[in-house]
């Protein structure tokens, strides 16, 4: 890939991420083509790539990569865009879908008017932890909650009994340690 050795603030480089690879178009003062490319899509690429690159507008795609790309690239100094292509008929609804192309248009449009590419802000990555255990701990509650309630359901029609009730009553509460589907008991 060739350099630019520009002061970088007139360049555009727009980067369609991927899980194993990006491509990249950067786009001059002028709004041409100067590189293209591709990277891997590791932190150690991006940072090889970028960190000698004057800085410049970087605009990426919401994705699975983007939150830690977008702090990457904020780190060495450049401004980044993280559009939201779901709401950018060009690239989303495009019938001619293509890595390279979705890399140029989104170069383009960062270029002309971010506006257009309804721009989004992630959250610091110590927040995004924080999110992670939240809807991590909510799974876990809708797991135990529906186990609770098979149990229930399965003492309920007699399918199997719980270690102290009598096989005609459910007990108010059941404890699912000892239930087997044949009515005996672990122990």
């Amino acid at each position: 890939m060739d350099k630019v050795s520009k002061d970088g603030m007139d360049m555009t480089i727009g980067v369609d991420l991927g899980d194993k690879w990006s491509r990249l178009c950067v786009l001059d003062e002028h709004g041409e083509v100067c590189e293209e490319g591709r990277i891997a899509t590791t932190a150690d690429a991006m940072r090889k790539r970028f960190s000698t690159e004057a800085p410049c507008r970087v605009v990426i795609e919401v994705g699975t990569h983007s939150p830690w790309v977008q702090r990457l690239l904020e780190e060495l100094g450049h401004e980044v865009i993280t559009a939201h292509t779901q709401s950018v008929r060009l690239i989303y609804g495009g019938t001619n879908k293509d890595d390279r192309l979705d890399a140029e248009r989104l170069a383009r449009l960062g270029r002309v008017d971010p506006k257009l590419l309804h721009p989004i802000r992630h959250r610091k990555g110590s927040a995004q932890a924080d999110r992670a255990v939240i809807r991590s701990r909510y799974v876990l509650v809708g797991c135990r909650t529906k186990l609770i309630n098979h149990a229930r359901g399965m003492v309920v029609r007699g399918v199997c009994r719980s270690r102290n009730a009598p096989r005609e009553a459910p007990p108010p509460q059941i404890r699912t340690s000892g239930i087997t589907a044949s009515g005996s008991y672990l122990g």
